[in-house]
């Protein structure tokens, strides 16, 4: 159904009846714990997270060291003025997985995954995603938070869309996170992104976006 944002044209949000990339028996491999039922909570944009975000930075690059080759903040709470789910998700780049062990910083593992490895703090309210150089996963990730910070226009699109899905019951947030895979699309190929990826499996028990 057509949302009408003020001051932008008619946005046509995509019609999301079921997630079929979204496989449960992978969910089940790569999930440590299990998938989880929570409730999907959007609130407004909160100048905290970005300072949260210099906080656990600073933790992580303690932690890891020249092993870090790059610490970013992706997702919602590192876009200005966008309504998000409360939970800070930062990128660590590092040569090799092996090389990002952040339990003895406090941080517990979530997700195991070839490529890929998702830490949070034992609260649920930052998402560290690991990957070793040269994964598209990098490049992709920080042209949709560009674009959003760049695109007025991108931000009520996909604000209307993550409002719309958290009124909807999912057996688990990855679903949601999935649901929101077509519209990610669109707006990172606006912001010139050429996709290789097609955000079929999970970033994580609740994506970075």
């Amino acid at each position: 159904m057509p949302v009408r944002e003020p001051g932008f044209r008619l946005v046509r949000l995509p019609l999301v009846l079921h997630t079929p990339g979204m496989d449960d028996a992978y969910l089940d491999r790569v999930l440590v714990g299990g998938r989880e039922r929570r409730e999907i909570v959007i609130a407004d944009y909160d100048e905290a997270w970005p300072v949260r975000f210099s906080a656990e930075r600073s933790r992580i690059a303690a932690a890891l060291g020249d092993r870090a080759l790059r610490i970013e903040h992706i997702g919602s709470t590192s876009v200005p003025g966008l309504a998000a789910k409360p939970i800070v998700d930062i990128l660590v780049e590092v040569a090799r997985l092996e090389d990002a062990d952040l339990a003895r910083a406090g941080y517990v593992l979530r997700v195991r995954e070839d490529g890929h490895r998702m830490f949070r703090t034992p609260e649920l309210d930052v998402h560290v995603h690991v990957w070793p150089s040269g994964s598209p996963d990098i490049a992709s990730d920080l042209a949709f938070r560009d674009r959003l910070r760049a695109s007025a226009e991108d931000r009520a699109a996909y604000e209307a869309l993550k409002r719309e899905l958290a009124t909807r019951d999912w057996e688990d947030m990855n679903h949601y996170a999935d649901a929101k895979g077509a519209l990610i699309r669109e707006i990172r190929a606006r912001g010139g992104y050429q996709d290789t990826t097609s955000d079929a499996r999970p970033r994580g028990s609740h994506s970075a976006k």
